[in-house]
């Protein structure tokens, strides 16, 4: 989800290794989130903060009964007898990323691929290696199975969830279900460049998460990628007319606000935006306080009021001198 505003986070080409006395962090490749497992009492966590997967195995015989990361994921030799093959390779597929051996987890999970709960850990570490074609594969067959995405992992007590990272420091927390699949491909769509395979899960979103700031988001972006359809623009408007600027993902959705607004002709409205949105500076990314600013300096300067304009132009170069084209806006080149 392409936030212009803010420098984006890449998916994880890799995650590192770490092991500790009182939690063993395994995590593989060379730089990124970690793959954790965190046994604490009756807890093992066991994730890719950032950038990828984790999840975390509950006991439900309690703290004093916790049971080892291992053994949660293993199958015993009579279980195996009755256990079909395709399930005993995701199991199996869990250990090897649980041992840190991401290839061999990805053999297992993909030979696995028919289980929806297989194909969608499959789907996202293909989505971390930035392998879209095979990510959208899987992700989309587990996407398909319905009710039927998490069946595996409840059954195992697992609760898989993953940080998709959004921009600088901003991750939507998924799971597999359909809103965290479809945010998923989202990403997925946008980076392999299929704007419309992007509004198209956007748009289911929109119908079962409305309230979700991030489909928000990247719905928002989409629309202004399109100014002059008019209908997307007023939908936009409509749509982020009670956003209020409570955190960061907040104040991008009023910089979109204010950008359809001027573009439907409404600039004095798009000042007041802004105007707004830049209160707010506790958390905010610097780059996003200063688009507000350049933004609102330029709709000055579209509303004649130049002095204005000049003072923030003026104002951001102070801040952010490095700003694109405006050393040459203010003549200083």
């Amino acid at each position: 989800m392409s936030l212009r505003f803010w420098q984006r986070i890449r998916l994880a080409p890799g995650v590192t290794l770490n092991l500790s006395k009182s939690t063993a962090s395994l995590s593989f490749g060379p730089r990124g989130a970690k793959y954790t497992v965190s046994p604490r009492g009756n807890r093992a966590t066991l994730g890719l903060p950032g950038s990828g997967l984790f999840y975390t195995i509950q006991d439900r015989k309690g703290a004093r009964a916790a049971t080892p990361t291992r053994d949660k994921l293993s199958l015993g030799f009579f279980r195996r007898l009755v256990t079909p093959p395709e399930e005993k390779a995701f199991i199996d597929g869990l250990r090897a990323l649980n041992d840190g051996d991401e290839n061999a987890a990805l053999s297992q999970l993909e030979a696995a691929s028919e289980l929806p709960d297989a194909a969608w850990m499959a789907g996202m570490i293909r989505l971390k290696r930035e392998a879209f074609a095979q990510a959208r594969v899987h992700l989309e067959g587990a996407l398909a199975a319905g009710d039927g995405l998490g069946a595996l992992f409840t059954k195992y007590d697992l609760s898989p969830q993953s940080n998709l990272p959004i921009a600088k420091g901003i991750y939507a927390h998924i799971s597999p279900t359909e809103r965290g699949t479809r945010l998923a491909l989202v990403e997925l769509c946008e980076a392999s460049g299929d704007a419309e395979g992007a509004a198209q899960h956007l748009e289911r979103l929109l119908v079962i998460a409305p309230e979700d700031p991030v489909v928000l988001l990247s719905f928002v972006q989409i629309g202004l990628d399109t100014p002059q359809d008019h209908d997307l623009l007023d939908r936009v408007i409509a749509l982020t007319a009670a956003t209020q600027n409570e955190t960061p993902i907040d104040t991008g959705i009023l910089l979109y606000r204010a950008r359809a607004l001027a573009a439907r002709g409404l600039p004095d409205a798009a000042i007041e935006v802004l105007t707004r949105a830049g209160r707010r500076r506790k958390d905010r990314p610097d780059r996003l306080l200063h688009q507000i600013r350049h933004d609102r300096a330029e709709l000055y300067e579209r509303v004649g009021r130049k002095a204005q304009a000049r003072r923030e132009f003026e104002k951001l170069y102070v801040e952010a001198p490095e700003f694109e084209g405006l050393a040459e806006r203010l003549g200083l080149r």
